[in-house]
């Protein structure tokens, strides 16, 4: 392994992109993170300080994320960790969907993907390490009503991390996918009671998992612990979906 310890994340002011930045940080690596607006960037930067690096970058404009990635490449070719974690929702069912609301959902979700991976992805290959993360979701594989354009976002991730994975196996990268369930965040605070009792019903474990679930698995799959895993989607669901 490198002995540089330097994490991209994108999605860095979520629920789940705090708690993957936080694990990052408690082991000692330095953060490179990108928040879509500078009022989040500010609170990145407030919580981690100045010895991590901070972008605002709106990655649903194709133009800007290419030349912002142009950036980071050249002033971080020692980054060792990717974790692609950032994601909108536009819902709408199909016959009521708006091409602007497909392209959106598509193009942040995942263009950003290929966008950034394929930026970073040489500087690991001329180091010949690295560890890529995506997340995906649990919708992925079962389809949700009113969110045809992100199951499709989240189930293009999980061919695109397999089909990376085959071409980078023998250069010492490995590239993986996390595809959590109901996670508590502040969506899931915005279901009232009635709601979640419906969803908790169809989760096996009957609760919600936790930010931290994510991020503890993100940081497995980012260590030496898991030199012999890649090409995999791991789904963190509390049984919700098993395969």
């Amino acid at each position: 392994m490198t002995d540089n310890k330097k994490v991209f994340i994108t999605g860095a002011s979520g629920g789940i992109g705090s708690a993957i930045c936080e694990k990052f940080y408690n082991n000692n690596y330095k953060l490179v993170l990108v928040a879509s607006s500078d009022e989040k960037k500010k609170k990145l930067h407030n919580k981690f300080g100045d010895k991590n690096y901070y972008y605002q970058i709106d990655i649903s404009n194709e133009e800007m994320l290419r030349d912002r990635m142009k950036e980071i490449s050249s002033e971080h070719n020692d980054i060792s960790v990717i974790v692609n974690n950032a994601g909108i929702t536009k819902d709408n069912l199909i016959l009521r969907m708006k091409t602007e609301q497909w392209k959106s959902v598509i193009q942040t979700n995942l263009d950003s993907n290929f966008i950034i991976i394929k930026s970073l992805l040489p500087n690991m290959i001329s180091k010949k390490y690295g560890k890529i993360i995506g997340i995906s979701s649990v919708v992925a594989t079962s389809g949700n009503p009113g969110q045809s354009n992100y199951v499709a976002s989240k189930s293009g991730l999980i061919g695109l991390y397999k089909s990376i994975a085959h071409e980078v196996a023998k250069r010492n990268i490995n590239v993986n996918i996390v595809s959590p369930g109901f996670i508590k965040t502040s969506m899931t605070d915005m279901l009232n009671e009635i709601q979640k009792n419906e969803i908790l019903n169809k989760i096996p474990m009957n609760k919600f998992g936790h930010p931290s679930d994510i991020a503890n698995l993100v940081y497995f799959l980012s260590s030496e612990d898991s030199n012999y895993i890649t090409g995999q989607n791991f789904n963190v669901n509390g049984g919700m979906i098993m395969f």
